[in-house]
């Protein structure tokens, strides 16, 4: 009979084997495309505990910035990177600074287009409000996205709000899905919709100016008010879109940054990052490939790195040789 190893065998308490059926269970669940109930949030204490200090969200919405703010959540997730540098600012929504400080950034390349119909004769934001349009408006359903945040700011910096466009006898719409849908573009195709306002512009901007749509720039003077805020400019390219006449300027959507509150301990923020690297090669990732930490740790056009990192996140990459 073999002797058993103690060495070559892990003991795995049965906390661990509970706790790690409920995450592979998550996990298979969430990457089936039938499962509606996408998003997750994972609260961790010591075995019989009386609280849980540490709240790991997967989120994408704004919203949860005053979580970390609170102390709800010691790390979450947004796309993209840009409401963070408003809130480290304390510009836009947030009334005052608060101190966010990134773990990683996930790279994701992406812009805002705000696209309408050639019929509106409209040529920019500014049109828009002199001409008091009275355009019909499809944004994203989901009401918690940073997308409307993010339109409501530059709107605002560009002199006038959705709530105008209604007074203008306009209308506005949350559709659901993204604007290459037939809530959305098949809206704009049926004469129901004037203009399509989203990001993930690589899904739909082609099949947008395939049906004699325009995506509008955004002046510079307009792009300085924004970047003022923390916003970041960005070119949808003539070079990736053939039907483009020209580049058209307007605001960054790249990014999804994970991220924490200056006052989480180090030593949970280390563990975080640990965990990252461990797992580089299980974490889905939209390119073949483990997770390119090496990008996830700087600031880079696809993954924009516009708050500070972690003292702890910073020292793991560099001692790991992710920074120089």
């Amino acid at each position: 009979m073999e002797e058993s190893n103690p060495t070559k065998r892990r003991t795995i308490g049965r906390d661990t084997i509970r706790s790690h059926l409920v995450v592979e269970v998550a996990s298979e669940l969430v990457d089936r495309p039938e499962w509606p109930y996408r998003q997750a949030r994972i609260n961790l204490r010591e075995q019989g505990g009386d609280d849980w200090p540490v709240c790991l969200f997967g989120s994408d919405s704004p919203a949860a910035i005053d979580q970390v703010a609170r102390g709800e959540v010691q790390v979450a997730i947004i796309n993209p990177a840009g409401p963070l540098a408003l809130a480290l600012r304390g510009k836009g929504p947030f009334k005052s600074p608060i101190p966010l400080r990134a773990i990683t950034v996930i790279p994701s390349p992406d812009q805002l287009a705000f696209a309408v119909t050639q019929r509106t004769g409209l040529k920019s934001l500014q049109d828009i409000r002199d001409r008091r349009f009275p355009l019909r408006v499809s944004l994203r359903g989901q009401m918690d996205h940073s997308l409307h945040l993010v339109v409501k700011e530059v709107l605002s910096a560009a002199g006038f709000s959705l709530d105008d466009v209604v007074s203008w006898g306009g209308q506005i719409r949350y559709d659901a899905g993204l604007p290459n849908s037939p809530t959305r573009l098949g809206a704009v195709q049926r004469g129901e919709v004037d203009m399509l306002i989203d990001e993930a512009v690589r899904s739909w901007v082609d099949a947008a100016l395939e049906s004699e749509m325009r995506v509008l720039p955004l002046d510079e003077q307009l792009l300085e008010r924004l970047e003022e805020l923390g916003f970041r400019r960005a070119v949808i390219s003539k070079a990736r879109y053939a039907k483009l006449k020209e580049d058209v300027l307007t605001l960054d959507f790249s990014g999804f940054p994970v991220y924490t509150h200056v006052n989480v301990p180090d030593a949970i923020v280390t563990s975080i990052c640990s965990a990252l690297e461990a797992r580089k090669e299980k974490i889905p990732w939209q390119e073949e490939g483990p997770l390119p930490l090496d990008r996830m740790c700087r600031d880079t056009p696809e993954g924009p790195l516009n708050i500070p990192l972690h003292p702890a996140a910073e020292r793991f990459w560099r001692e790991r040789g992710y920074l120089p």
